[in-house]
């Protein structure tokens, strides 16, 4: 068999060294050493970090795509996605400085930019009372901000950066409580997307392996670690109200552009008028009853209230 796996085309072998490495690749593939732990705890980092990268590079279009169906952004957080895309980017720009394995944080670019997308998506599916010029400001700065923290990012000391990377971990708690928070008191996830949020889990799971496996920063291992905790809260949370419409945010919101909900009321029957029975008709045979019919009160008339007419 090793005269096989010693004699693979050169573009495999080419390509297995430079995921794995020339060692590790001799080693697994050639010497088809299986007893090697720590060239297979490696190449099995390698491998669920390229399929991390690729996962994240569409992780957040089925929200994009749900909420562009829908034409709503209800039931996300504005301050959510702006601290967690804040997060990514100062993760991407950490591990890029520091020269990581692309495998162990690429996915990070792709999420930059799909939230950046999810971001300007909540803004111009606001409100319709918000005035479209007033839409089209917001968004035109929220896309200047971005571009500015992009090339802050890029330019600031790599000391100042490892702080930033530091501040990741309340701005992870930050980002989730938002969005945690409107899920619990609407009882509702609105147009949250189970598949990213799912995604998410398995992704800060597997990240969590290939962090401590690859790079060892415990600095991002924690904040892998709280985002695992989050969003597995979030995936909760998706289970316990799925289904549920968001009645109690749609009333809130209804009341804050001076709207006022009315509900429909059965209109009720309006009770027989009081009937006033002489003695002397129920005295009477039933026939005669018919023939004769008792005398309203008269309170019952109709309600109209009579008065006399002067001259």
């Amino acid at each position: 068999m090793t005269s096989i796996t010693r004699n693979l085309p050169w573009f495999i072998k080419d390509l297995g060294i430079s995921i794995v490495g020339k060692e590790c690749y001799t080693s697994l593939v050639e010497n088809l050493d299986m007893g090697d732990v720590q060239c297979i705890k490696y190449s099995l980092s390698k491998g669920l970090g390229i399929g991390i990268v690729v996962g994240g590079s569409v992780m957040k279009v089925p929200q994009i795509l749900l909420i562009i169906n829908a034409r709503s952004a209800r039931g996300l957080s504005f301050s959510s996605y702006i601290l967690e895309t804040l997060s990514y980017a100062i993760t991407l720009a950490y591990s890029f400085r520091n020269e990581f394995p692309f495998s162990t944080y690429g996915e990070n670019l792709f999420l930059t930019i799909q939230n950046t997308v999810v971001t300007l998506l909540i803004l111009a599916y606001a409100p319709s009372s918000l005035r479209s010029g007033n839409k089209a400001q917001k968004i035109a700065v929220a896309i200047f901000a971005t571009i500015a923290t992009a090339f802050a990012l890029y330019v600031i000391p790599s000391q100042t950066l490892s702080l930033l990377q530091m501040s990741t971990l309340p701005l992870s708690l930050f980002s989730k409580l938002p969005q945690i928070r409107q899920n619990a008191r609407t009882q509702s996830t609105g147009q949250l997307s189970a598949v990213a949020v799912i995604a998410q889990v398995a992704g800060c799971l597997a990240r969590l392996f290939t962090t401590a496996t690859e790079v060892g920063d415990a600095i991002v291992s924690a904040g892998f670690a709280l985002a695992l905790l989050l969003n597995i809260v979030l995936g909760a949370q998706l289970y316990m109200y799925w289904g549920k419409s968001d009645v109690t945010e749609s009333h809130e919101l209804g009341k804050a552009h001076g709207y006022i909900e009315v509900e429909k009321v059965k209109e009720q029957e309006s009770p027989a008028p009081a009937v006033y029975e002489p003695a002397s008709w129920q005295q009477q045979t039933p026939q005669q009853r018919v023939a004769t019919p008792p005398p309203r009160t008269p309170s019952s008339a109709s309600g109209r209230k009579w008065a006399r007419k002067v001259d």
